[in-house]
């Protein structure tokens, strides 16, 4: 099984997983299935002392088997406190990193009604926040988000230091690449592309101007034992492929 090419879905579990590289002793706060095949793999190789919890009040290992109790007063001390790092999803997200969840069109009389704010703000203004995409386009992608859910860089300057204090994007994934925001100006930056994809289709799936260096690598493969990991431990029913079909 392990000795097939890695498949998009994949690559896109690797950069999921780099996201959490280095972070230490946080939280994760994976959303989606390749996020959450992403943070257990990294809490198995290359983060040892990542906390994961089952989504309530426990803290798991990567294989589910719980090794501690989590309560909500301690879980809120870690979220308003920098300790935790959330991967969420996009409707939309724009050049800065502002992100959409709510709503499309204007919100007094939105064409589409979606999740709504949701604890976005909280996320955005008080530990670091990153994004997975399992659909890049433009109608994701956007010039200007419709609503301001997830603060982004240009939204949280503009509110001052108090929201700067632990406002961080580390990466946007989504299954074309991967983005950061390390420019000047603080705009989306493409940071590699997934084999197989040309920075020509990701400008053409983006509704803004990217920042793009002269020379874009390919996200990183999957070692032999992560590729195990992946196909035997951790996602052996291969929901991963779902997300991100071949």
């Amino acid at each position: 099984m392990t000795k097939s090419p890695p498949t998009r879905a994949e690559h896109c579990v690797i950069a999921c997983a780099e996201a959490w590289r280095d972070d230490g002793e946080v939280l994760a706060g994976p959303m989606g299935t390749i996020p959450s095949i992403g943070a257990r793999l990294a809490r198995l190789t290359f983060a040892p002392d990542l906390l994961l919890t089952n989504g309530e009040a426990l803290l798991i290992g990567a294989d589910g088997v719980t090794e501690g109790w989590l309560p909500y007063r301690a879980h809120l001390t870690m979220v308003t406190g920098g300790k935790r790092h959330v991967m969420m999803g996009a409707s939309q997200i724009d050049r800065f990193g502002n992100q959409n969840i709510s709503c499309i069109g204007d919100w007094e009389q939105p064409a589409r009604q979606l999740l709504g704010v949701r604890g976005a703000p909280v996320n955005t203004l008080n530990n670091p926040t990153s994004y997975w995409v399992p659909k890049h386009s433009s109608r994701v992608f956007v010039a200007r988000v419709d609503m301001v859910c997830g603060v982004g860089y240009d939204s949280a300057a503009a509110a001052g230091a108090s929201a700067t204090r632990f406002h961080r994007i580390p990466r946007v994934v989504s299954n074309l690449g991967v983005f950061d925001f390390a420019t000047a100006d603080r705009s989306m930056r493409l940071v590699s592309l997934h084999p197989g994809v040309t920075v020509a289709e990701v400008r053409e799936a983006t509704g803004f101007p990217l920042a793009v260096p002269d020379d874009v690598p390919y996200t990183r493969e999957p070692t032999a034992a992560e590729l195990r990991l992946i196909r035997e431990e951790l996602d052996p029913h291969s929901t991963r492929e779902r997300e991100v079909p071949a």
